[in-house]
């Protein structure tokens, strides 16, 4: 039988062929989800020998992986703020760098205020959010039923309450008020999309295109925030690093204390502000 040393070497030589990023890492995570192990511990382990059922397993996993399928839809996870999120297709993948955008919130919430999630997709910011602050009271919408009924899982799967509704951006809360409004809308410009990377094109477009220059939604979220936020009620958006002036540009009207924060990576991903009080 073949080892799990041998088995690894074989997965990644195939995922490296195939052009994968992070080869050997992929192979060793799949491995792991398939044997329900540490992946990080396989090596030591490495002279296990593996029985066919689980190297027929690996090999068909391997092969949706070639074809660049993301690693979070075959494994159906993905990690967001210390939790494991389910992931499935048709909706995007919680991604570390909107870690960012989240800890900005939690950073500004004492713990009983109402927190709005637009565009929430899976629900990850939203479901960190409850997790993170159990008083506050958070909220989520989304124009895609298939985000919403994922986004309501990863909410039960945590443990955690999420008013999840369906509609165009502030359309499903009309007349409601919030502390905080959040959003990772979608922002990457409609030409550029060819261009992604394979894993990426395999996201849905509605939770990717923004448009033009990418920055519909931001026009139309920044627009239309002042009426749904509370006085000093704050407004925090994820961009493109090179969008983030000009979505703070766009707050400058009604929004004051702006700031832009970066990534892990050290680029701008975040812009901030507070609504400025009616003169």
């Amino acid at each position: 039988m073949i080892t799990i040393r041998e088995a690894l070497r074989a997965g990644e030589a195939a995922l490296e062929t195939a052009g994968v990023p992070d080869a050997g890492y992929d192979a060793a995570l799949l491995l792991g989800h398939i044997l329900q192990e540490n992946p990080l511990s396989l090596r030591a382990d490495g002279a296990r020998p593996l029985p066919p059922e689980t190297m027929a397993a690996y090999g068909e996993l391997l092969r949706r992986r070639a074809g660049r399928e993301p690693l979070q839809y075959i494994t159906g996870e993905a990690p967001f703020m210390g939790l494991l999120l389910r992931a499935a297709p048709g909706v995007l993948i919680p991604r570390f760098d909107t870690e960012t955008l989240c800890q900005q919130a939690l950073d500004r919430l004492q713990g009983r205020e109402r927190v709005l999630d637009l565009c929430t997709g899976s629900g990850a910011l939203a479901v960190a959010i409850a997790h993170e602050r159990p008083h506050a009271r958070v909220f989520a919408g989304d124009v895609s039923e298939t985000a919403l009924a994922l986004a309501r899982e990863n909410a039960a799967r945590v443990g955690v309450s999420v008013d999840c509704r369906l509609g165009d951006l502030f359309a499903p809360f009309a007349g409601e008020r919030f502390d905080m409004i959040v959003s990772n809308p979608p922002y990457i410009p409609s030409a550029d999309l060819p261009g992604l990377m394979p894993e990426v094109r395999r996201e849905p477009a509605l939770a990717l295109d923004g448009g033009l220059d990418g920055l519909d939604f931001y026009r139309r979220i920044i627009g239309e925030a002042p009426g749904y936020l509370n006085p000093g009620g704050w407004l925090l958006l994820e961009a493109g690093s090179d969008q983030i002036p000009a979505v703070l540009a766009l707050m400058a009207a009604d929004f004051e204390q702006t700031e832009a924060y970066d990534d892990l990576n050290g680029l701008p991903r975040v812009a901030a502000g507070r609504v400025k009080e009616a003169r």
